[in-house]
C-alpha cells in the first residue's frame, strides 16, 4: 500500500473519531428496528406488499406531490405469467444498495411474458429515506431473502433468485446454502468492490453516520437514494465478504446468467469475470459483457459493444443494464435524467440546464462531451433472450 493511500485511510479514521455529521431528516418518523421487524411478520406475499406500502406511506420523505406514485414505485410487486397459466418457474428479484423494486420493472415484465412468476422485494432501510439505512443490519436483508424464497417455494416447483449489485450478492449467498434454488440471474453483481477502501466502512460506521456532506434527501429521483450513509455501504461490504468467502471454498454448479458493464464504476468487473469462469461450473452459464474493448473469445461470454453514437451512449453504467429503452422513467424518452455523473460541477450544471449530453457510467470523461448517467440498455431484448436460453428446460 502506497503512502498516499495509507494517509487517506488514517485520515478517514481520524475524522471518524473526531467528528460527527448531522444531516436533515425531515419531519416524518425514521424507521426503527421494531418497525422493520413488524413488516417482516407476514404469511403471504400480498400481506408483505400491504405492510410494506403502509410503512413507506408512514416513513417516507416524499420528493414530490405525486405521493401515490412514489409509494407504488417503491412497493414490492408481483408479475404473473401472461397469458394466464400455471407457472412452473418463479424468481425472487433483489435490488441493490440505495435502489428499489423498480430496478426490475422491465426484467419482471419480460420474464412474466415467458411464463415466469416474478416477485420483487424492498430491502429494509429502503424506499423511505437514506437515513433509514443508518441502523439497518445485513441480517435483516438475509432474513427477507430467506422468507421470500420460502414463500415462492409454496407457489412453484422451480425457484430461482435474481439480484442487482448488492442484491446479487444476497441471492448468491443464500443459494449456495439452499440446494432447492435452481439457478441465478445476476446483474452487475458486486462480489468485489472497485475500491478496497469499502472494507473499512464497517469500522468507520461505528464512529460516523455520513461520509459526504449535504442533504441526503435532496433528490428528484423517486426510486433510488443519491447518497447513502456509511452503514449502508458497510452492510454491502458484509455481503461481499460473505460471497467471496463462500466462493473460495465452494463452486456454484447450477445455471447462472450474469450481465456486467466493462465501465462499471462500482464493481471490479475483471475480478467478477474471473470468478464467473472459475467458480460457476454449469455448462449452460452465460455472461453478457457490455464494453468498448473487445475481450478474448469464450464460449460462455457474449461480448456486446456498448458504444452507440447514434444514441449518444459512450458506454453502459452499473445500473444501465437493467432498463429497456422504452422504460417510462429511465428510457430514451424517460422522465428522469441522472446529471450527477461525476464530481465535475460544471458538467452537472450543464446537464441540469437541459443542454445536450452524452451518456455513460459514472466518472467517464471525453473531450468536448458532457456525460449524464446511462440509464437504459439498448441491447435489453437480446440480453433477455440470452437469459431465457440459460434457463430453458
Amino acid at each position: 500500500m502506497n503512502i498516499q493511500r495509507k494517509l487517506f485511510i488514517y485520515g478517514l479514521l481520524s475524522l471518524a473519531v473526531l467528528t460527527g455529521c448531522s444531516m436533515k431528516t425531515g419531519t416524518h418518523p425514521l424507521l426503527t428496528p421494531s418497525s422493520v421487524e413488524a413488516v417482516q411478520q407476514y404469511d403471504s406475499f400480498a400481506e408483505y406488499q400491504t405492510k410494506t406500502a403502509q410503512q413507506i406511506a408512514q416513513h417516507r420523505r416524499f420528493l414530490s406531490t405525486e405521493v401515490q406514485q412514489e409509494i407504488k414505485m417503491n412497493t414490492p410487486f408481483e408479475r404473473k405469467p401472461t397469458p394466464p397459466q400455471i407457472a412452473k418457474k418463479g424468481v425472487v428479484l433483489i435490488h441493490g444498495l440505495g435502489d428499489s423494486p423498480w430496478s426490475f420493472i422491465d426484467i419482471a415484465d419480460s420474464l412474466a411474458n415467458k411464463g415466469w412468476l416474478v416477485r420483487t422485494v424492498l430491502l429494509p432501510g429502503h424506499g423511505t429515506r437514506p437515513a433509514d439505512l443508518i441502523d439497518v443490519d445485513v441480517d435483516d436483508w438475509q432474513a427477507l431473502v430467506a422468507r421470500q424464497a420460502a414463500l415462492m417455494k409454496q407457489e412453484v416447483p422451480d425457484v430461482y433468485l435474481g439480484g442487482f449489485s448488492t442484491g446479487a450478492n444476497l441471492a448468491l449467498s443464500y443459494a449456495m446454502d439452499d440446494r432447492d434454488i435452481k439457478g441465478l440471474m445476476l446483474f452487475s453483481p458486486a462480489f468485489q468492490s472497485e475500491t478496497q477502501l469499502t472494507r473499512l466502512t464497517p469500522l468507520l460506521a461505528v464512529f460516523k453516520d455520513w461520509l459526504l456532506t449535504g442533504d441526503p434527501d435532496s433528490s428528484t429521483n423517486y426510486v433510488r437514494y443519491r447518497i447513502v450513509p456509511i452503514n449502508g455501504i458497510a452492510q454491502y461490504s458484509h455481503t461481499s465478504v460473505a460471497v467471496l468467502d463462500k466462493l473460495e471454498d465452494q463452486i456454484f454448479d447450477r445455471p447462472v446468467f450474469m450481465a456486467m458493464s466493462e465501465h462499471d464504476s462500482v464493481v471490479n468487473t475483471e475480478a467478477v469475470k474471473a470468478l464467473f469462469l472459475s467458480r460457476f461450473t454449469d455448462p449452460k452459464n452465460r455472461l453478457m459483457w457490455f464494453g468498448t474493448t473487445p475481450i478474448e473469445s469464450h464460449t460462455q461470454i457474449e461480448y456486446v459493444n456498448s458504444r452507440i453514437p447514434e444514441l449518444k451512449i459512450s458506454n453502459l453504467s452499473h445500473m444501465g443494464i437493467l432498463f429497456a429503452p422504452n422504460n417510462s422513467y429511465y428510457g430514451i424518452n424517460g422522465t428522469e435524467k441522472i446529471c450527477h455523473n461525476s464530481s465535475n460541477f460544471e458538467d452537472i450544471k450543464h446537464c441540469e440546464q437541459g443542454k445536450p449530453v452524452w451518456f455513460s457510467g459514472w466518472g467517464y470523461q471525453e473531450e468536448d462531451k458532457v456525460h449524464a448517467r446511462s440509464t437504459f440498455n439498448p441491447m435489453f431484448k437480446p440480453m433477455m433472450l440470452l437469459l431465457e436460453r440459460v434457463f430453458a428446460e
